[in-house]
């Protein structure tokens, strides 16, 4: 009897695990999804709620000719007037989640689409932070690039 009862109890707890995590994954990707809707919305607010600006929070940009820059991490809290919301949509794929407790670093990748229909790519990589119960982006590595045009 002892035997299954600790069985039970470990079967639960698995199963409560499971659950956060399926819960953590959800919620860490309708948030992606609701910055990149917010920055191309211009919903500057609902955009800086998605974030929680660090000492040690970075915004690495990668471009297809080979150099990289760093974003201030403010501006996603403080763009200046134009840069957010010149509409447009994106599409996320192929996410890969890696969550601890509460950090966790995203990689997917991001076809974006302007209002004219210019497509741009991306590989993206996310570090977020659970805070006050709610995950928050604070970190991120974008790589721009060009796909082979053979592939699509």
């Amino acid at each position: 009897m002892k035997y299954f009862t600790l069985l039970c109890f470990g079967i639960s707890v698995l199963t409560a695990v499971e659950a956060q995590a399926v819960n953590d994954t959800s919620a860490i990707k309708q948030l992606l999804e609701k910055e990149s809707a917010t920055w191309r919305s211009g919903d500057i607010k609902a955009h800086a709620d998605c974030w929680q600006v660090q000492l040690y929070s970075k915004i690495l940009v990668s471009t297809p000719e080979g150099k990289s820059f760093v974003v201030p991490p403010d501006l996603m809290l403080h763009p200046p007037a134009g840069m957010a919301g010149k509409g447009g949509t994106s599409v996320n794929t192929n996410y890969t989640f890696s969550i601890h407790s509460n950090d966790a670093w995203v990689s997917h990748d991001e076809q974006s689409i302007t209002k004219e229909g210019v497509k741009s790519y991306s590989h993206e990589i996310r570090i977020l932070e659970k805070i006050n119960n709610e995950w928050k982006l604070v970190a991120q590595s974008i790589h721009v690039y060009n796909p082979d045009n053979s592939k699509q």
